[in-house]
């Protein structure tokens, strides 16, 4: 069974559970499906607001996407999350995505 099919079987008993709408987003993300990977990052994020790596990956997808604005956001979202947890190491790699942004779009 496919990775995907049986992630949206186990969602289908857990609505709201982060982990498998993460799952499913970077599965759709890998399949360049971005528009419904950031669906599944939205739904993960609403679920969880904590975890800075929704933002992070969100990101990614919103890069892919080329809205950078948007990625730039995210990411700065996902920075707050990261620092109120005191996760530097998110807080790290989320700062490092952010200044790779910017270095890859001039003018963001």
């Amino acid at each position: 069974m496919p990775r995907t099919e049986r992630l949206l079987q186990l969602l289908d008993k857990s609505p709201r559970d982060d982990f498998l709408l993460y799952g499913l987003a970077i599965e759709h993300a890998k399949s360049g499906e971005h528009e419904t990977a950031l669906q599944y990052f939205d739904r993960a994020i609403e679920a969880n607001r904590d975890n800075p790596y929704h933002y992070y990956h969100k990101a990614k997808s919103l890069e892919a996407l080329e809205r950078i604005d948007e990625a730039l956001g995210t990411l700065r979202a996902g920075a707050a999350v990261a620092q109120e947890a005191d996760d530097a190491k998110a807080v790290g790699e989320i700062r490092g995505y952010i200044d790779m942004i910017r270095i890859n779009w001039p003018g963001q």
